[in-house]
C-alpha cells in the first residue's frame, strides 16, 4: 500500500481517480480547495483524508511544496499545477525524500500537427499561455528524472469528458447551441469543410493512465498520451451526435468570418484553439508501457456528457430521445 497525495482531488480527474486508488488499497490524501464535492459520490471517499488547500495563495506564500512533502507521501499525483515555478517550488520541497511525481499535462503541448498520429516524441511546439506552461513543466520535471532527482511521470490528456461538465461540442466549443442543432435537426455551420480534428478521452480513462503509472516503473522519465482509441473530425463527430436522434447532421461548410459571425467571436475563438492543431494523439506507448486500453470511445465519452447536461436542464434536445449509450454508426459520415 502506498500513501498518496492527490492535489485537485475532486476535479475531473481526481473524481474518478481517488475511488480507484482506495479501491486499489492505498492511503490517500486529497488535496483540494475545498470549494466542492466530488462530480460523483462513491463510498470510497469515506475512507480519505480530505485537507483545504488553495494551492495559489500558497505558491505565492512559497509554502506549498512544503505542506505536501509534510505530508509524507510515496506518491503524489499533480492534476492542477499550470506553471514551471509552480511545479519547481514542489519539486523543490519533494527532492529530500524523492516520492513518485505524477503530473497531469496536456496535448497541447503539441502545436499544428505535421504528422499524424502524433508521438509524444514529436519536438514540442506549443504556443499559447496553457500550452507553453505544460511544455515548459514537462521539461522541467525530465530534466528533474535524469539528474536523480524527484522522480516523474507525466500524461497528456486529451478534450476530458464526462457527466457533469460542459465538454467540448461537435463545434470545438462550448456552446450548448450545438447540441441543440443536431437533437432539432437545424443547420449547423462548420468552419474548413468540417475537417478539423478532436481527440476526447473519458475522465475516468484518464484516471485508469494515472493509476497504472502508479505501479509502472518503466514509465518513469516518461511522457504519455492519453485519449480516446481514435481521434473525430467536427463533421464526424455532428454525424454521431445526430444519429442519437435519429437524424442525419444538416451542415452548412462556412468560411471563417461567415462562422465568427453566426457563432460569435468567442465560441468562434474556441473553435479556432481545438481545431487549428488538429491533434491526433498516438497512444502506441500507453498501451505498451502503462498497459492503457481506453474504455470509452470519443462518441461513448460524449453522450454520457451529453445525458447528464440534458437531465439537468443545462442543454435543450428538444425533448428528444436518444439511445442509452453513444454507439452510433458512422457510415456515410
Amino acid at each position: 500500500m502506498s500513501r498518496v497525495v492527490v492535489i485537485g482531488a475532486t476535479g475531473h480527474i481526481g473524481t474518478y481517480l481517488v475511488p480507484r486508488l482506495v479501491r486499489g488499497g492505498h492511503e490517500i490524501i486529497a488535496l483540494s480547495r475545498g470549494q466542492r464535492d466530488p462530480y460523483h459520490p462513491a463510498p470510497e471517499w469515506a475512507q480519505v483524508t480530505r485537507v483545504a488547500v488553495d494551492r495559489d495563495a500558497e505558491d505565492a506564500a512559497g509554502t506549498f511544496g512544503g505542506r505536501v512533502a509534510d505530508l509524507r507521501p510515496d506518491v503524489v499525483v499533480d492534476l492542477v499545477c499550470f506553471t514551471a515555478a509552480s511545479a519547481r517550488q514542489l519539486v523543490d520541497a519533494l527532492r529530500p525524500s524523492r516520492p513518485l511525481l505524477l503530473h497531469c499535462g496536456t496535448i497541447w503541448v503539441h502545436g499544428p500537427a505535421l504528422r499524424v498520429p502524433v508521438t509524444e516524441d514529436e519536438p514540442r511546439t506549443a504556443y499559447g499561455e496553457y500550452g507553453t506552461g505544460k511544455a515548459e513543466i514537462e521539461a522541467l520535471l525530465h530534466r528533474e528524472t535524469l539528474a536523480g532527482g524527484v522522480p516523474a511521470v507525466v500524461l497528456h490528456p486529451g478534450h476530458i469528458s464526462g457527466p457533469g461538465w460542459p465538454v467540448i461540442t461537435p463545434a470545438g466549443n462550448l456552446d450548448p447551441a450545438i447540441w441543440t442543432s443536431l437533437a432539432t435537426g437545424q443547420p449547423l455551420a462548420l468552419p474548413d469543410h468540417g475537417l478539423g480534428v478532436l481527440h476526447h478521452v473519458h475522465a475516468d480513462d484518464v484516471a485508469q493512465a494515472f493509476e497504472r503509472a502508479l505501479s509502472r516503473p518503466a514509465a518513469i522519465g516518461a511522457s504519455f498520451h492519453v485519449v480516446a482509441e481514435q481521434a473525430m473530425t467536427l463533421r464526424g463527430l455532428a454525424a454521431g451526435v445526430a444519429r442519437w436522434f435519429g437524424r442525419e447532421p444538416v451542415l452548412e461548410f462556412v468560411s471563417w468570418a461567415e462562422f465568427e459571425r453566426r457563432a460569435g467571436s468567442g465560441p468562434a475563438e474556441a473553435t479556432r484553439e481545438h481545431t487549428f492543431r488538429s491533434i491526433t494523439a498516438s497512444i502506441a506507448r500507453a498501451r505498451e508501457v502503462l498497459g492503457y486500453t481506453p474504455r470509452y470511445s470519443t462518441l461513448e465519452a460524449l453522450h454520457e456528457a451529453l445525458a447528464w447536461l440534458a437531465a439537468h436542464g443545462q442543454v435543450d434536445v428538444g425533448g428528444q430521445p436518444f439511445p442509452a449509450d453513444g454507439t452510433a454508426q458512422m457510415t456515410g459520415a
